[in-house]
């Protein structure tokens, strides 16, 4: 949805310093001639990047029927050009009306959906696990990176790169990002471990925040996603991808998600 991605970015370039104006005659006094100040360059403000956006939470209106949500395109009234994702769990021991009530139940333990009202969601095992998930691969994050120095995270150099891509192409971020010892650490450990559940470098500047920030984050995540949006159509959703960005908007989706009604329905949406 264009408006969780921004507005489209332009290119800045910057001035080039005007020379410093000079007198137009020499004054015949023995006085020295008097120049005006030189004049200072512009530079060309900081581009904030864009955020990820890969799953949207919908809070659906009270009067849309559940039959138009067993589609695997979402309503167009909402504006979201998305497809539903199993994210939710729903709680056990579900009664047969109440999986009437779900929206792309899956069987298992515990039984992945789309959505569904709020008291038949088990958003609080959600967190637990996602935070307990986290904080093990913190722990092999912390093993991984030992005896390196902290590093700056993506962002930082995307956003330099397009406040000038003249001057510094993506290439040239791209490669500074991994020149770092600490991103090597990670890219070398999962390229000799492959599989699930690697340290993510695009997660760094988490990392880096400590264990229980990180594990917060995961848990807070988990059932807010990237996005959000209200049931009176307010969407939230991060300025870009750095971590304080981020915290900002999960606070938002979760207090918001505190004061839903039980009978709220809620839907996960892939962007």
């Amino acid at each position: 949805m264009s408006a969780l991605h921004g507005t489209p970015l332009t290119r800045h370039g910057s001035r080039v310093p005007a020379m410093p104006n000079r007198p137009a005659t020499v004054q015949t006094t023995s006085a020295p001639a008097r120049r005006s100040a030189p004049t200072q360059a512009t530079s060309a403000p900081a581009v904030t990047p864009a955020p990820t956006i890969g799953t949207m939470i919908v809070c659906l209106p009270d009067e849309l029927p559940a039959e138009a949500l067993t589609a695997h395109r979402l309503p167009t009234q909402f504006g979201v050009a998305g497809t539903v994702t199993p994210l939710f769990w729903a709680v056990g021991q579900l009664r047969l009306w109440q999986r009437q009530k779900m929206i792309g139940l899956r069987k298992g333990r515990p039984a992945a959906c789309a959505g569904g009202p709020v008291r038949l969601l088990d958003l609080r095992g959600m967190r637990d696990a996602a935070g307990v998930g986290a904080g093990i691969r913190y722990q092999v994050w912390q093993q991984v990176v030992h005896g390196t120095r902290p590093a700056t995270p993506w962002p930082v150099f995307e956003s330099r790169h397009l406040t000038d891509p003249q001057k510094y192409p993506f290439e040239a971020a791209t490669a500074d990002f991994h020149a770092q010892p600490r991103v090597n650490a990670m890219r070398m450990h999962a390229a000799a471990t492959p599989g699930t559940g690697q340290p993510n470098p695009g997660e760094l500047e988490m990392y880096q925040a400590g264990q229980m920030a990180y594990q917060h984050y995961h848990a807070a995540s988990a059932i807010a996603g990237d996005a959000l949006l209200t049931v009176d159509g307010r969407k939230l959703a991060p300025a870009s991808d750095a971590l304080t960005h981020r915290v900002t908007y999960l606070e938002q989706a979760l207090r918001y998600l505190d004061t839903v009604e039980p009978d709220q329905r809620l839907l996960a949406v892939a962007l």
